[in-house]
């Protein structure tokens, strides 16, 4: 059994206060009534999330946890004690932050960016705020356009920090950035470049023409929307098109230059206008 992971289990027997379930190597876990799926028998397979509880001994739930190992998550700080904080998380037992995990003081009611990782020391799965301790320092291997799972972190003097696939930091330059950010917001990205320092630069965008690409059907959609003419064009104002298109004009440059190209509109000092075959 892993603690702080998903566990495929089998249900070993029934007692007043649960299920016993059982893995391969004949540990057994205790299921309380109250988390029991209805319908559950003897010898079925069942997935539960396993963590401990305020007494130490490892415990299953059929609840879902917002966060689970050696993943970051955005939590809510339910109270603040004399020892750390203790983080709303999904399930029964508030997850523990000790002053020494908590990067700045938390306070309660404030949500912040933790990971949950195993204290070999107190034996218990513990969370913290101290992301940049926990970032894998081994060599990225990502490729350029390649599509990543985001999490925005701080702001900078340059741009966002980011976490990429929960292992690795990047930055997403303020150039880069056509749309509101909000701390602790999952978003993709794609990998723009991996510096010789090691250092990754992110865009939310593709780069390049296949960047490009993805735009022209939205241009054209809203053409269609909006009777084949917009009142936007190549020397609109940049906020205008990130409002309408949620682009950067340089891309929006690019689509319909691909699109005037193609015969499929027309740019006149009005706008554009969608050309009819």
């Amino acid at each position: 059994m892993e603690l702080g992971k998903y566990n495929t289990l089998r249900v070993l027997k029934e007692l007043p206060q649960g299920l016993y379930l059982v893995d391969e190597e004949g540990n057994e876990i205790l299921l309380p009534l109250k988390y029991i799926p209805e319908g559950t028998d003897l010898g079925d397979m069942i997935d539960v999330f396993v963590y401990k509880d305020s007494e130490n001994r490892p415990i299953a739930t059929t609840l879902t946890p917002n966060i689970v190992l050696d993943e970051f998550a955005l939590l809510k700080v339910n109270e603040v004690s004399d020892i750390g904080a203790f983080m709303e998380w999904g399930i029964a037992k508030d997850l523990f932050v000790p002053f020494a995990e908590q990067r700045i003081r938390m306070e309660e009611g404030r949500s912040y960016i933790c990971i949950l990782y195993y204290d070999e020391e107190s034996d218990r799965l513990v969370g913290s705020s101290k992301y940049h301790e926990f970032i894998t320092d081994e060599k990225v291997s990502f490729k350029h356009n390649q599509e990543v799972d985001l999490m925005v972190a701080d702001r900078t003097e340059l741009g966002y920090n980011v976490i990429i696939n929960n292992e690795f930091v990047g930055l997403i330059f303020f150039s880069d950035v056509f749309r509101k950010m909000r701390y602790g917001e999952n978003i993709k990205g794609y990998i723009k470049n991996v510096r010789e320092d090691g250092k990754i630069d992110v865009s939310l965008q593709k780069q390049g023409y296949v960047k490009v690409e993805a735009t022209l059907q939205r241009i054209l959609d809203k053409l269609e929307r909006n009777k084949g003419y917009l009142n936007i064009s190549d020397k609109s104002d940049p906020s205008v098109i990130q409002e309408v298109f949620g682009m950067s004009k340089k891309t929006f440059k690019k689509a319909i230059g691909a699109l005037y190209k193609q015969r499929l509109i027309a740019i006149k000092n009005d706008g554009i206008h969608l050309v009819k075959a």
